[in-house]
């Protein structure tokens, strides 16, 4: 279960996701799909997940010198959760 979840997303736009809609946000691998996402979740920090939305993240462009070049793709998840459910990353 822990190599679906690489790392949580903490932005400001997500703090206040998870203060007003109670939705996490996580980074994911590439093959990983929505139920295996919300299985790893429920069972990691003992949650209900309610909803799992996948978003692919597009490649920015990027420049080293004279050398253009792009990153990685990479694949976000949002996790909405019951109300009451909080996610504790510290704890767990």
């Amino acid at each position: 279960m822990h190599n679906i979840l690489k790392r949580p997303i903490i932005t400001e736009k997500n703090t206040l996701r998870v203060h007003l809609q109670n939705e996490y946000a996580f980074e994911v691998p590439m093959p990983a799909n929505r139920t295996q996402i919300k299985q790893a979740v429920e069972r990691l920090f003992k949650v209900k997940v309610l909803r799992v939305n996948t978003l692919v993240c597009r490649k920015p462009a990027r420049r080293l010198g004279r050398i253009p070049g792009e990153r990685k793709l990479w694949k976000k998840a949002i996790v909405k959760l019951k109300e009451g459910d909080k996610l504790d990353f510290v704890a767990s």
